[in-house]
């Protein structure tokens, strides 16, 4: 239990370091543009140019997704050109993978472009959340004694 509980606080701390929800989003566009680019004839709406591109734009939509998860210093490279690709993924992949991969690559890639490294931890929202713990407590504290005497609650 301790191993796993090990990894998980692991997992957080890797994960608190990198834009990691754009990235993922981003890489998981490019899949699933890639994926409807494999459909058969009946469901493609829009066959685009099956050359070289319909396959090397979501491609390279997952490699910068993950490139943003292993190399966040480049975030904001990566997420440039990964919207750029997924705009260019409604002309040349099935409208961008029935605008679902299309979706998901831009709204990963503003994510990405949005996270900022190193933020100052919210003080207030902390105070805050400590002011409530302590207020309730001190009902319990409060509630308890009224029970022990006999009051009711």
């Amino acid at each position: 239990m301790s191993e796993r509980a090990g990894f998980r606080s692991a997992f957080r701390r890797w994960r608190a370091d990198r834009p990691f929800w754009g990235g993922l989003l981003l890489a998981l566009g490019g899949a699933e543009v890639l994926l409807t680019m494999k459909a058969s004839v009946k469901v493609m709406l829009h066959a685009g140019m099956q050359g070289l591109a319909g396959y090397l734009l979501p491609t390279l939509m997952v490699l910068l997704g993950l490139l943003i998860l292993f190399n966040p210093a480049q975030r904001l490279f990566y997420s440039i050109t990964g919207v750029l690709l997924a705009l260019g993924t409604w002309l040349t992949s099935n409208l961008g993978g029935f605008f679902v991969g299309l979706l998901l690559g831009i709204v990963g890639s503003c994510l990405a472009f949005g996270w900022l490294p190193d933020q100052a931890p919210r003080e207030r929202r902390r105070r805050r959340r400590l002011r409530l713990r302590l207020r309730l407590r001190k009902e319990a504290v409060v509630v308890a004694a009224a029970q022990q005497a006999g009051e009711p609650a």
